[in-house]
């Protein structure tokens, strides 16, 4: 397969992070990681599975480097590809069969999913009654979610506990861990229950990166996940690395028929209660339907489809995002003094709001820059 292109800016965040992790007062591994970092090398071995929480855009460069000085059984270790919603569903499957062929249990999940979350949830009590059938003589099961930052594994340990007390029609308050699209907000250890008869409980720990970072193309990749703080490479360079993957894939091609259709925005305001609650119900749970992302996603597809210019060199590339911001501005409404809403904006929808999907991923499959979900 074909090699992607590396992309100049890509390579700078890359680099700047690999920097930053060499400066004695790094921000993503202080003392509460080194902490952490000892809690969880205590819990491993009494445990009776790992739950390896990765991002499934990139599963190779999300790896939990400090199970490596772990042997743990086969059976033990259960790699969970979390954000699958995010990830394309064709390269998924090849990575899911990557996995089996060197007999790592895997299981793609959407942690804000019920429906996938309850699958996950019955796959994990099979994993367990195989456990009591091998001769597991407890009467608690203990599982722990580990990863790196921002791979969503409270959120998972939430949904999980949520669902599975309703599963098992137990009373009683629910408990949460904190949730949170920055890096690094988990602070401790938390025990959730979420099976009965017999008793299973996660444990929800922080996310941990290596002490020091030394691949640079990796590095690019945990930044644009949300992996690195935003901060130490600046958000308006992660925005426009991320237009620098989209400009250089085929991807927008499929929001042609944006282009030729009216502002969407404008007429919001006319419409009626009875047509909002008809939008809700055809889109139940997809975040993406807000207007103002049509808007966003006719400007890059009209600036993309009008560049007359060289996309493969840098210069014309960064060009072209000069003329996208200055579009895309006017869209949002934002002054030129406010240009860190706008990138704040693209975060947004990035991380939480799920209008685009990152799916740099790693070298072995080659897979293309940008995978934009469409309605």
């Amino acid at each position: 397969m074909t090699t992607a292109k590396s992309w100049k800016i890509g390579r700078e965040i890359g680099d700047a992070v690999v920097k930053a992790s060499s400066n004695p007062n790094r921000r993503w591994y202080g003392p509460h990681m080194a902490a952490s970092v000892r809690a969880i090398s205590e819990r491993i071995p009494l445990v009776d599975f790992v739950l390896e929480i990765r991002d499934a855009r990139i599963p190779l460069s999300s790896e939990y480097e400090l199970l490596r000085k772990f042997s743990l059984f086969p059976s033990k270790r259960i790699v969970v590809l979390n954000k699958m919603e995010l990830a394309d569903p064709l390269e998924l499957k090849k990575w899911m069969a990557y996995f089996q062929g060197r007999n790592y249990l895997s299981y793609a999940v959407n942690s804000h999913n019920k429906e996938c979350v309850k699958n996950f949830l019955n796959f994990l009590q099979s994993q367990v009654r195989e456990l009591h059938k091998s001769g597991h003589s407890g009467h608690t099961t203990t599982m722990m979610l580990l990863g790196i930052p921002n791979v969503g594994k409270s959120a998972l340990a939430n949904s999980l506990h949520q669902i599975g007390r309703i599963s098992a029609a137990e009373k009683g308050k629910l408990k949460h861990t904190t949730v949170s699209s920055q890096p690094g907000d988990t602070k401790d250890i938390m025990s959730l229950k979420i099976g009965s008869h017999p008793n299973v409980y996660v444990l929800d720990t922080p996310g941990v990166l290596p002490p020091k970072l030394l691949d640079a193309e990796i590095c690019s990749k945990l930044a644009l996940t949300g992996a690195i703080p935003d901060d130490i490479i600046g958000e308006k360079e992660l925005a426009r690395f991320c237009l620098t993957l989209l400009n250089s894939s085929h991807e927008y091609k499929k929001w042609a028929k944006l282009s030729k259709s009216q502002d969407v925005t404008g007429s919001l305001s006319n419409e009626n209660s009875t047509s909002s609650a008809q939008r809700k119900r055809q889109y139940p749970t997809d975040h993406t339907q807000d207007f103002i992302v049509y808007d966003v996603r006719r400007v890059l597809y009209e600036t993309i489809s009008a560049f007359d210019g060289n996309l493969e060199d840098d210069i014309s590339m960064g060009e072209l995002i000069e003329t996208q911001f200055a579009a895309l501005r006017t869209v949002l409404r934002v002054t030129e003094e406010a240009k860190l809403v706008l990138v704040m904006c693209f975060k947004v929808w990035w991380t939480n709001r799920e209008w685009n999907q990152l799916n740099r991923v790693d070298n072995m499959f080659s897979l293309y820059g940008v995978i934009i979900k469409m309605p």
